[in-house]
């Protein structure tokens, strides 16, 4: 198993996209339903990662899932506040199945993204249904933030490169679709 380059979740979302290319993505739906998707996804990033977001949400996306990007959704304060905190808060607990962590190294320094595992800790990790999706200079030493380290993580399969496992820090494993339909 190895951690997701950005090139490479870039090249997966391109081929996924086809014409419609990687830009808009995520402002096309401004209002976040559930849909007939077979579960939805809180998608915790920084805001500084656009590209990278509008990528990760055509991975999920073509697997059947629904991505929630807080910025996308047309309820939101246009200033954050206390609203913003509560609606985001209200996200991760109630409304989206799985919670998934961007990390990248912008989102791994955002204090609104480990505010937002620390949210989702106690309410989605004893389910299994938090994990984090690591791109590129991430390594998973996570140097001043180690506590990252029990938590699951999205990773691609060596023997195929179509293949991608949740690995637990127990080092169990379960295929991303498998989990996903949990």
């Amino acid at each position: 198993m190895s951690i997701l380059s950005k090139s490479q979740l870039a090249s997966i979302a391109q081929s996924k996209a086809g014409s419609r290319g990687l830009r808009g993505v995520v402002n096309e739906t401004r209002l976040f339903a559930k849909s007939t998707a077979i579960t939805s996804v809180f998608l915790s990033h920084s805001h500084t990662d656009r590209d990278i977001v509008e990528q990760a949400k055509i991975f999920f996306e073509n697997l059947g899932i629904t991505v929630y990007v807080d910025w996308a959704d047309k309820t939101m304060p246009e200033k954050t506040d206390g609203a913003t905190a509560q609606k985001i808060k209200n996200q991760i607990i109630s409304i989206n199945d799985k919670f998934v962590l961007l990390a990248t190294n912008n989102g791994i320094a955002s204090k609104w993204c480990n505010w937002e595992v620390g949210i989702a800790d106690p309410f989605k990790l004893p389910n299994k249904k938090m994990a984090l999706l690591p791109l590129a200079d991430n390594n998973g030493s996570w140097n001043g933030n180690e506590y990252l380290q029990i938590y699951p993580r999205i990773e691609r399969g060596t023997t195929n490169s179509n293949e991608f496992w949740v690995w637990y820090p127990d080092n169990s494993l379960e295929s991303l679709t498998s989990w996903l339909q949990k």
